[in-house]
Order: C-alpha cells, then structure tokens, then sequence
C-alpha cells in the first residue's frame, strides 16, 4: 500500500501554513545516496558493534580498529551526492517554507543540496581535532596520515579524532540553539530518523509540548508516531516526490 494521498495533501498544507517550521533529518534521508543507516535492516550494527568502533572509549583504547572501520566510510560520505530529500528540504528552504534543519547526519549533503540553515548535533566529517591540544586538521591530512602509519596524530603527541559526535560524548553546541529554535516553532517535519538516540529524540517530543505540529515520514515506526499530526510511512523519495507535486517544488 502507497502513502495515502490526502496524508498528502493534509501535510503539504501544514507545510504551506506553518510560519516557523523546522526539519529534524536522520541516516534515513541519505540511504538513498548511498551511505548505509546504523539500525535498519541492512544498518552497521547488524555486523559490527558499536563500542568497538563508534564510542570514545574505543578510538582511545584501539584508534587504528576505528580508522580501519570509518576512513573509508567518512571518504564515501564525501563523494556521494544529495538526494532527492536534500534537495526538497533545499527548495522548502529557498521558498521560505522551512527555517532551517536540526540533522543527525555528518555528511554535510544537506549542505551541498543547497540548505542554508543547518544544525549539525552529531558533528561533521569535514575537519578533526587532536583530543590533547584541540588543534584542527582538514580530514585530508587525517587520511593521508592514517593511509601512512594507520593512525593520526597531532604535533603534540595527541590523538587526532574526527570532529563527529561519538557514544560518550555530548552533542554540539548546535543541540542548544535547536531547542531554542524548536521552543518557538510551529511545525516540525521528521525525516527518516528512528528517533531512538537521545538526547536529538527528545527534540521531538519538546517541540509538541510547546505547541507545534509534527509531520512524521519515515520507512518505519517511530516511538512518536502517536505525536503526529501526520505520517507518511513509506519509502521517504516517494513521500517527498509526492510532497514536491503537491507543492509545486521542482527537485530536479
């Protein structure tokens, strides 16, 4: 069964009404450039556990396992290209539609699709930072030196960490201006996030409590779907090609 055309409807016409609405955008909107998620079926931690290779108590207890696991993965997040689910939420931006968006992702296509206005919470894999001296290097040099020796290191003697939020760490700073954004929002449109990592997944329910809508469209359940005003559950370039039609957006 396809996406129910008056959900459509009903959410494209939030949409258009909503004075201050933000996107909240999780690994789900860049499956379909190629990059896998973590927690769906075919995610990364189906095979491989994530203390090992995605906490900050593992890179400094075996930093070359977790160079060996995510170099190549953060060079492939560089090369692929936006979606069609970047370049809506671009287009909703340009039309005055959307303020900004809060994402989870670190491959900064919503950046190169044109969003202007982007809350990374996770990090980005554009620089890293030596965890003695916070020095900062272009992920460049960090790849050359780990294809050289298999590990980075700062002039100091420090290790050198990719600037992404890993388990064990805090967001950044971006997760406070979120919610001071969210605690005067009028619609928050959720895309393809489980919304099952905290502290991002308590944006959702935070937003609600001050009063604003929630347009939920993800391939699965979420823990706050009963939130929603409305769903579209399905694949997410199908919910926003169908978004795109009914709002006279052009993707291309």
């Amino acid at each position: 069964m396809g996406i129910a055309p008056s959900a459509v409807r009903l959410a494209a016409r939030l949409l258009q009404e909503a004075g201050r609405a933000w996107a909240l955008t999780g690994a789900g909107v860049s499956t379909p450039s190629g990059i896998p998620d973590f927690r769906g079926p075919q995610g990364l931690w189906r095979t491989h556990n994530p203390e090992e290779v995605s906490t900050l108590e593992g890179f400094q207890r075996d930093p070359r396992a977790f160079y060996a696991f995510w170099l190549w993965r953060f060079q492939a997040m560089r090369q692929a290209q936006p979606n069609p689910v970047h370049r809506f939420l671009a287009a909703l931006e340009a039309r005055g539609l959307l303020r900004g968006i809060i994402t989870q992702n670190i491959d900064g296509l919503h950046q190169r699709a044109g969003s202007r206005r982007v809350l990374e919470v996770h990090g980005h894999v554009r620089s890293a930072s030596c965890l003695s001296c916070r020095a900062s290097y272009p992920m460049e040099w960090v790849a050359a030196e780990v294809e050289r020796t298999g590990l980075a290191r700062c002039g100091c003697g420090g290790l050198v960490k990719p600037d992404v939020v890993l388990f064990g760490e805090p967001v950044t700073p971006d997760f406070a201006v979120a919610q001071r954004e969210l605690a005067e929002a009028d619609l928050l449109f959720v895309l393809g996030t489980s919304l099952t990592v905290w502290p991002v997944a308590g944006l959702v329910p935070f937003a609600v409590s001050r009063g604003a809508q929630l347009l939920i469209a993800n391939a699965e359940p979420t823990p706050y779907d009963a939130y929603a005003d409305v769903l579209l559950r399905g694949d997410l370039v199908e919910a926003v090609s169908l978004l795109a039609r009914a709002l006279e957006v052009e993707l291309a």
